[in-house]
């Protein structure tokens, strides 16, 4: 706090006054601009750039000066090729010591962009959220924001927004495209890197002649660059804008975009490949929002498109696990919003039908629902695979594209072979996985299919499953450092899916499952008691405080349903005197 007030009173003063000539970033600029000292120079523009990412509301103040002095060094690379400048004339592993000048002043550059525009971090935005249910709404995780969460922007004000795009415009115009084609890969690559720091509000202020020259200088550079890093770079940027709303009015830049990446996801370097496949992921979710857009009908390559990322994303679950966790999350992206009636057949399985140039362009396609199932198999079976070949963020997405798969009202699970396997798979995951982050997300999968039809002759064993976990947590079970942060989030969820599962129970006749729940009865009778007494704590609370949530209705309304449902299923069993008291129980619910 001490430095921040420090470095307010310092910007207060204004670039002319003695405070600011003798402060702290007066000094910096001071140091930065010796660029005949590179390593001092070097190390004043890494401290410049930690201050913009720190202290992001303070750059406004001193802008003017980092963008005289990033455009003296860009200049300066450009016009000089003496020796007797500050380049050094001796190789260095990441370039010339002027290389790394220039790289260091991109870097104060980009931090300082990204700082006064509100730049939030990218690593899979929004999609670390549990079902927003009553009971998993307080414990979804916020995406921690990379610029600074110790003095960033308290609410999204338009004067720095439109700062932000004022300075991001002057950006473009008068330092990045002196180096985005500079000879030193290291320098294109921070370059390039700058675009994944642009806001979807800042792009969608640009004029076109910006944002055409954003769009495409990032698939230029993925696609014909000769330096991995550059196309890793440019496919980062790629996955970041793919997510704008702004990108929707144009269906050849998404084509365009899933061309550049799909050609990096075959990269001989793995580092490429996982940069790909992330972008790739993001492509796929955000085609969840245009694939009906008016913008994309009469356009021949649509349903072709589709096809063409199953593939991609398909021949990546065969990577690494950092591909493959990627890979799955574009295919559970892609589960979610396909029509299967509207999918594209494929003649052969074994037979590529990608649109890129490097494909054989005889493939004929057509809409067809016969080998719809065959594209669910094979995604469902990559699922499967990478759950017992993968890693702990693998697995966590096969649960989250489930999920996915399951919500997609076109997906009859109840005719689909294959879902036995797959609900004994995310049960065995609720059941054994050490990791709770996993086992939230199975128990949230389980939870979405929304009538015990889809269930098919799953649901007894998923009621079963579901109770057992739930009684095991409630015996005091050791819990790990590592996941005593997820045991509330666990629980919530194992609370909302069993709920859900229990106001399903009566609308099925199935002999062992009454019979289960005639044993469990006792169990359940006292877990529903101890939701109703923690219900009214809460009311209570939020009684003498004046305050009244949506929320609390919705949990009586939830606990109501599954108290109703289970003494209906108990009755059916004849056992009248437990759903006797369930019955008392739901009456002092309401």
């Amino acid at each position: 706090m001490k430095v921040h007030n420090m470095l307010l009173d310092e910007t207060s003063a204004g670039f002319n006054g003695c405070e600011w000539n003798s402060g702290v970033l007066s000094t910096l600029f001071r140091f930065a601009e010796q660029f005949s000292d590179a390593s001092t120079c070097i190390e004043a523009l890494q401290v410049l750039r930690a201050v913009a990412l720190n202290y992001p509301t303070l750059v406004p103040a001193y802008w003017e000066r980092v963008s005289i002095l990033v455009y003296k060094l860009l200049q300066s690379a450009v016009v000089e090729d003496s020796p007797t400048t500050w380049k050094s004339s001796v190789r260095e592993s990441v370039g010339y010591n002027g290389d790394k000048v220039l790289t260091a002043a991109i870097k104060v550059l980009d931090g300082c962009l990204r700082a006064i525009s509100g730049f939030k971090g990218t690593e899979d935005l929004q999609y670390d959220r549990l079902m927003d249910t009553p009971f998993t709404s307080d414990c979804i995780r916020s995406i921690r924001i990379s610029s600074a969460p110790s003095y960033g922007f308290d609410n999204t004000q338009e004067p720095i927004f439109q700062a932000g795009c004022d300075q991001w415009s002057e950006a473009i115009r008068k330092h990045i495209v002196l180096v985005l084609h500079h000879g030193s890969a290291v320098v294109r690559s921070t370059t390039v890197t700058c675009f994944a720091g642009i806001t979807s509000s800042i792009f969608s202020a640009f004029n076109k002649q910006e944002k055409d020259f954003i769009t495409s200088s990032i698939i230029t550079a993925a696609l014909h660059d000769k330096t991995p890093s550059v196309r890793s770079a440019a496919c980062r940027a790629i996955g970041v804008i793919s997510c704008f709303p702004e990108t929707s009015l144009s269906a050849e830049i998404y084509e365009k975009f899933i061309l550049a990446v799909e050609a990096n996801t075959r990269d001989s370097l793995t580092s490429v490949r996982i940069t790909a496949s992330w972008a790739l992921a993001n492509l796929c979710d955000a085609l969840r929002y245009r694939v009906d857009d008016r913008s994309f009908e009469g356009l021949k390559t649509t349903s072709q498109v589709v096809d063409a990322l199953i593939e991609c994303a398909l021949r990546l679950t065969e990577d690494g696990d950092k591909v493959k966790s990627n890979a799955v999350r574009a295919l559970g992206s892609i589960s979610k919003y396909v029509k299967l009636r509207c999918m594209t057949s494929i003649k052969s399985v074994d037979q590529d039908v990608l649109p890129f140039p490097h494909q054989q362009s005889s493939n004929s396609h057509h809409l067809s629902c016969a080998v719809d199932t065959r594209w669910l198999e094979r995604t469902v079976q990559a699922f499967l695979s990478c759950v017992t070949t993968g890693n702990v963020k693998v697995q966590w997405n096969v649960c989250h594209a489930l999920s996915n798969l399951f919500s997609n009202e076109t997906v009859k699970l109840q005719d689909m072979d294959w879902a036995p396997s797959v609900f004994s798979i995310l049960l065995l995951l609720l059941r054994d996985a050490s990791n709770f982050k996993i086992r939230i997300q199975a128990a949230s999968a389980l939870a979405v299919p929304a009538t015990p039809l889809a269930y098919g002759r799953s649901f007894p064993d998923v009621v079963k499953g579901v109770e057992h976990t739930l009684q095991s947590l409630h015996s005091d079970r050791e819990t790990t450092p590592a996941n005593f942060k997820y045991k509330r989030s666990l629980e919530n969820q194992l609370t909302s899916t069993m709920l859900h599962l229990l106001s399903l129970v009566s609308s099925c006749h199935f002999e062992a499952l009454s019979e289960f729940l005639i044993r469990k009865a006792s169990f359940l009778e006292e877990w529903l008691r101890g939701l109703c007494v923690t219900l009214k704590e809460e009311d209570n609370v939020s009684g003498s405080s004046g305050t009244s949530t949506s929320g609390g209705k919705q949990k009586k309304e939830l606990i109501s349903r599954a108290i109703r449902s289970l003494a209906r299923s108990l009755r059916a069993g004849h056992s009248s005197e437990m759903a006797q008291k369930l019955q008392e129980l739901d009456s002092n619910v309401n």
